[in-house]
């Protein structure tokens, strides 16, 4: 087996088409596992985080392994947890034609040494309170569950956000 190099840069706008079927493959494969999951991306949300510099890609020779945002401050689902000292990791979509390339820990290690270079104690993220198999699988990789937390029904959360039951996770960095 061939080790793929993998680099995390910035998604652009012309990835956008790109993005959104990756969003749309995740979605058919959690429905035909019956996977607790998304029931829809909304475009302007995805392209607003593209623009803003939030969405990143994991490449390999120009394909494409997959795709995750980040944010820097998530009081809407941290709320007083939320003191600026953590990077979250949100929506980790794997290009599902590149299964085995393991994106999770390139993520993971980006996001570990972003967190360390601007001096952040955390990297945090949140999943589907009800796959305990996807917690497990973070947990394997160092996360504690802190919390399991309903987000609100508001429009400062992107439909697909709204009235989530999520469990929240973080690793400690330091």
């Amino acid at each position: 087996m061939t080790l793929l190099t993998k680099t995390i840069i910035p998604a652009t706008v012309a990835d956008l088409d790109v993005v959104l079927d990756l969003f749309k493959e995740a979605i058919r494969y959690q429905k035909e596992n019956n996977y607790i999951g998304w029931p829809d991306m909304d475009r302007k949300f995805i392209e607003a985080d593209i623009q803003n510099g939030l969405l990143y890609k994991v490449v390999s020779d120009r394909t494409i392994l997959g795709i995750f945002c980040v944010c820097y401050t998530d009081r809407l689902i941290w709320r007083d947890k939320e003191k600026g000292d953590a990077i979250y990791l949100h929506r980790i979509v794997l290009n599902r034609a590149h299964s085995g390339a393991k994106i999770f820990s390139t993520v993971l290690d980006w996001a570990i040494d972003y967190a360390r270079r601007n001096s952040l104690t955390y990297v945090r993220m949140d999943t589907w309170a009800e796959n305990a198999k996807l917690i497990d699988y973070y947990k394997g990789y160092g996360f504690r569950f802190v919390e399991n937390y309903t987000t609100a029904d508001t429009p400062d959360l992107p439909v697909q956000h709204r009235n989530l039951n999520v469990a929240l996770l973080e690793l400690d960095v330091n």
